[in-house]
């Protein structure tokens, strides 16, 4: 993927998600908890920076950027600067109803913020120089579904990046108890039980030469790997 090149075949900004069904029923669970999800501080401050630090070299000012899963924007806020144009997206109409107020209140041109699920996304084809995942991959419905759909809209040597939390590399009573009783109390939404190795073996399924493996966490043990994926195919350029 050159850093010299941006792709200015864009979709619009009509992206909406359905008003029933299982995008409508995901929406409703994050709708309600966005106002505290907004003002929850980040668990590992220093985690974050570096995973900042180490997205900003890989994105070019002639970049397009597509975020899934934006929550309410404060990554994309961080990283919009190091791009030419970044799509920030999420399934919930309050986070990014949030997401737009952060924006308002502190404007980057080249940044916007859609409604959108990456469960059923329609992003474009070859759209994207990269497409970011942060926190999102265990909270989709079908993993491979979801990476086709992401990876249509990316160029060929375009970058998939993703942080991800792998809670099969957890204490193995969350996923068999902890999570169970959460959902059944409406405290957490589905999600898949990831490890590393399923992460990446997904990405090789779907056409990504996986070029880095990092942890960034700096406390304890980090069970979320940011994984940098190159969808094959010549780069332009």
């Amino acid at each position: 993927m050159t850093t010299g090149t941006l792709h200015t075949s864009a979709p619009s900004s009509s992206m909406a998600v359905a008003t029933d069904g299982p995008t409508a029923k995901k929406a409703r669970f994050w709708d309600k908890i966005a106002r505290k999800y907004a003002t929850d501080p980040i668990a590992d401050m220093a985690g974050y920076e570096v995973s900042l630090d180490r997205t900003r070299t890989l994105l070019a000012p002639t970049h397009r950027v597509l975020e899934l899963g934006c929550g309410t924007g404060t990554t994309a806020l961080h990283l919009a600067p190091s791009a030419g144009r970044f799509v920030a997206t999420d399934v919930s109409p309050e986070m990014i109803a949030i997401a737009r107020e952060k924006l308002a209140a502190a404007p980057q041109p080249n940044l916007e913020f859609e409604v959108a699920d990456a469960d059923a996304p329609a992003f474009g084809q070859g759209c994207y120089d990269v497409v970011l995942a942060f926190n999102l991959l265990h909270l989709v419905a079908d993993l491979d579904a979801a990476l086709s759909s992401a990876l249509h809209a990316l160029v060929p040597g375009g970058l998939f990046i993703s942080k991800t939390p792998c809670l099969s590399e957890m204490n193995p009573l969350i996923p068999v108890l902890v999570l169970p009783v959460m959902r059944l109390v409406g405290k957490a939404p589905p999600v898949l039980c990831l490890r590393e190795l399923d992460l990446r073996a997904a990405f090789e399924r779907h056409g990504m030469d996986v070029v880095a493996v990092e942890r960034h966490g700096t406390k304890g043990k980090d069970v979320r790997p940011f994984i940098v994926a190159r969808k094959r195919g010549p780069a332009d350029g």
